[in-house]
Formats: structure tokens, C-alpha cells, sequence
């Protein structure tokens, strides 16, 4: 298992269209068999961080995820989105294994 945790930076003044990106983006992850653990918005403290995990059951399972999310309509329309609103600055990828009791 592997889970995905991307830190964004976004525009605060554009918070209502990464809102909306990430809505998008949760029942897509879940179309190739991810799970997704949710968007997390800045609430208190630093306004232009959001967080966003979800998990895979391998790393190759992710891999693939990204592959066939190339050629999918509805991930290109997501980006184009992000494109078009400009509401990510950056982002950065990170990958983590669960360690459970």
C-alpha cells in the first residue's frame, strides 16, 4: 500500500476554484481504483497551502493510474481546469506506507 500526499501552493484569492479542482479530482482517483482520503484547505494560519492524500494499493497501481489517466476525458478536462483558473502555483509529490498496530 502507498499512500500519496501532495502539498500545493495556490492562490488564496482563488480558493473557490481549487475547491471545485479537488471535487473533481476525488471520484476520478477512485475511477482507477484509488482511494481517496479528501482536500485539505487552509483554515487557520498560512492561506496558500492545501493538502490532498490518497492511497494505491502498490506503487505500480498508482503508476498505472497516471498512465491511463492520460488518455482520460474527464482527468484532461481536471487539468485543463487548473490551467485555465490558474488557481496552483506549484505542487509537490511525496509517497508514504502506512504502519499500522
Amino acid at each position: 500500500m502507498v499512500t500519496c500526499y501532495l502539498r500545493y501552493i495556490i492562490d488564496p484569492y482563488k480558493l473557490k476554484e481549487f475547491e471545485h479542482y479537488g471535487k473533481l479530482w476525488i471520484p476520478l482517483v477512485e475511477k482507477f481504483g484509488g482511494q481517496h482520503h479528501g482536500y485539505f484547505l487552509p483554515s487557520e494560519g498560512v492561506n496558500n497551502v492545501a493538502l490532498a492524500m490518497f492511497t494505491f494499493e502498490s506503487l505500480a497501481a498508482y503508476e498505472a493510474y497516471r498512465i491511463q489517466s492520460i488518455d482520460d476525458a474527464d482527468c484532461q478536462a481536471a487539468f485543463a481546469y487548473a490551467q485555465e483558473t490558474r488557481c496552483i502555483v506549484s505542487y509537490e509529490r511525496s509517497f508514504f506506507r502506512p504502519v499500522f498496530a
